[in-house]
């Protein structure tokens, strides 16, 4: 039997402004992927694995994240936005409800506002990390 690993939210991507990374991603395979920006790793490196681990992923780490920490200021200048998952009850014209998973995407002041369990239930995915190049150029 072979053993499968879960890919989904493991990417890398760029455009002209911006850096998204999947959130799947551990800090050590940040370190070692060479298509990811050199500045992003530095910043990863020098900044957050003080107050991470390797083995944390890139979602755990921003799912527990202390809203007085340094890394939200981090986070803050480099204008990092987060892409979520959230169920959301919708009513239909006739009174009933629906649960649907929204797509949504919170300033880094936003997500660590809301507490461990109201994460836990509105069933909160973290999908990616989305920051500007050009604030990463000033760190």
């Amino acid at each position: 039997m072979e053993k499968t690993i879960y890919e989904d939210y493991k990417y890398i991507m760029q455009d002209t402004s911006n850096l998204y990374v999947g959130a799947k991603y551990t800090f050590g395979e940040i370190l070692e992927n060479d298509e990811l920006n050199f500045k992003f790793r530095l910043i990863v490196e020098k900044y957050i694995l003080p107050e991470a681990s390797v083995g944390d992923s890139l979602e755990t780490h921003l799912y527990y994240m202390e809203p007085d920490s340094f890394l939200v200021k981090l986070y803050d200048n480099l204008r990092a936005r987060i892409k979520v998952n959230i169920i959301e009850e919708k009513k239909s014209l006739f009174g009933s409800t629906k649960k649907k998973y929204v797509t949504k995407t919170f300033k880094i002041h936003e997500l660590v506002k809301m507490s461990t369990d109201d994460k836990e239930k509105c069933g909160m995915v973290i999908q990616e990390l989305k920051v500007s190049k050009l604030a990463m150029l000033a760190i």
